[in-house]
């Protein structure tokens, strides 16, 4: 672990960055440049305290988890995320495996969608960011570990909870465009990857996914319009728009409603809800995980 350099790196890194970059409020009398380092610490889930003493070059070596997520705050390249992890005495990750990384491109579009539900998926359907009307709909899917951090491994393995956002003339549709991106991520990362793994458990252990699996569709699929439905506000009716980076591993997708009407208020209402109803519901995850 190379402290002084560590610490340079994240004091550089924290100071290039302008609050609205990140969705902080700057307000009238600031005087920082960049980013406090409280603000750093509170978008990277971690203590002031620690933070700190990794910018005065005394704190412990941090985590993985820890480094990817000041990646995401300060909005790395690859290459300024491998130097980040090298500098705090860590083997930079491998690129072609798949990655918590967010591209920073596809994050600073996230951090101005405010009034619509926008996340940012792997191409296994990994959470990597979720804007907090994404978190109201569809619940925090970061609360997800092991192979349940794949949405199409939950959707296979968890039917009841995880397609009750859909309507059920939609799931049949929704499950093959999870296979048919799964398909694509395989032929992408190769027969030892991740994704290709998550294709042999699944063939095993799910009939459903073996039977549409046999089928070799192979496509990026969003569709044009989303219905989903939520337990309070009701039906919404979404159109659906998907942003990918650059080596196709990752997307952006954006759900709107037209600014007026019936959608909008349903929309607005989710808005006021948050994602309240979520916690019994991540409450008895972690019960069942006992």
């Amino acid at each position: 672990m190379e402290r002084t350099g560590l610490a340079e790196f994240l004091r550089s890194r924290r100071e290039s960055l302008r609050p609205e970059d990140v969705g902080v409020v700057a307000g009238a009398r600031r005087r920082v440049r960049g980013l406090r380092r409280e603000e750093v610490a509170q978008l990277a889930a971690m203590s002031v305290d620690y933070y700190s003493r990794l910018e005065r070059g005394s704190g412990s070596e941090p985590s993985t988890s820890m480094l990817d997520a000041l990646a995401r705050v300060f909005r790395l390249s690859l290459d300024e995320r491998d130097h980040l992890y090298r500098l705090a005495g860590h083997n930079a990750p491998d690129r072609v495996s798949g990655t918590s990384h967010v591209s920073p491109a596809l994050l600073r579009v996230l951090d101005n969608l405010s009034a619509t539900p926008a996340f940012v998926v792997s191409d296994i359907a990994e959470p990597l960011a979720q804007n907090s009307l994404a978190v109201a709909l569809f619940g925090d899917w970061s609360r997800f570990s092991g192979d349940d951090r794949s949405g199409i491994h939950r959707w296979f393995t968890r039917p009841d909870s995880e397609r009750a956002v859909y309507p059920p003339e939609d799931r049949e549709r929704q499950g093959r465009s999870l296979v048919a991106s799964l398909r694509i991520a395989v032929t992408r990362r190769g027969a030892n990857s991740a994704a290709a793994r998550l294709a042999r458990e699944l063939e095993r252990s799910s009939p459903e996914f073996a039977r549409l699996w046999a089928d070799h569709d192979v496509a990026h699929r969003f569709e044009d319009h989303k219905v989903l439905v939520h337990p309070e506000v009701g039906t919404i009716r979404f159109d659906c728009q998907a942003l990918f980076s650059e080596d196709q591993s990752q997307t952006l997708v954006v759900l709107s409603v037209h600014p007026r009407g019936a959608e909008a208020e349903k929309l607005r209402l989710l808005s006021v809800l948050g994602s309240t109803r979520f916690t019994s519901v991540t409450t008895a995850d972690r019960d069942d995980e006992r």
